[in-house]
């Protein structure tokens, strides 16, 4: 029934608390267990989600300080990217390293924004079900700082198990 399970995590108690579910389900269908992290680079130096990612920006500067930079990412942004990428490799490190031996194991780090990715991946690596952590916020918590897990559910085209964090 199910041959590649997909647990996205960012490290937090609420990923945490549904790592054992999915390596309950890979282990239980023999499935291959994918850990994902993913580095959130799709915000600009506001805060804000930056539409135009893909295209040339420039910085503020004027005369020698004048800079082009490719994909929209000034140096402090590539460095925070960096960052981010080794953090999601140590995390994903970490998760492997508690699965044990007897459920087969692919570890990624991608970058971009969350939920888009956790899709495609599911969808490039065609997972049978995304295992999920949740906060458990509501309200105006939820309304402001969003839930991946939320837009995950509500747009993917497999199951999503959501494991809520006890509180």
């Amino acid at each position: 029934m199910y041959n590649t399970v997909l647990f996205p995590t960012d490290g937090s108690d609420g990923a945490s608390a549904a790592l054992d579910h999915a390596v309950d389900v890979a282990r239980q269908y023999e499935a291959t267990l994918h850990i994902l992290f993913v580095a959130q680079t799709d915000i600009g130096p506001s805060g804000m989600v930056d539409a135009d990612h893909d295209d040339v920006a420039k910085s503020d500067m004027t005369g020698d300080q004048h800079e082009e930079v490719s994909s929209g990412m000034t140096n402090v942004e590539r460095d925070q990217a960096t960052l981010l990428e080794e953090q999601g490799q140590q995390v994903v490190g970490q998760v492997a390293q508690s699965v044990g031996d007897d459920v087969p194991v692919e570890t990624v780090v991608l970058q971009g924004n969350p939920y888009e990715q956790i899709l495609d991946y599911s969808d490039e690596n065609d997972a049978d079900l995304i295992v999920m952590g949740t906060h458990g916020r509501t309200g105006v918590d939820r309304y402001l700082l969003g839930s991946v897990t939320e837009k995950v559910v509500r747009t993917s085209d497999v199951p999503v198990l959501t494991v809520r964090m006890n509180a």
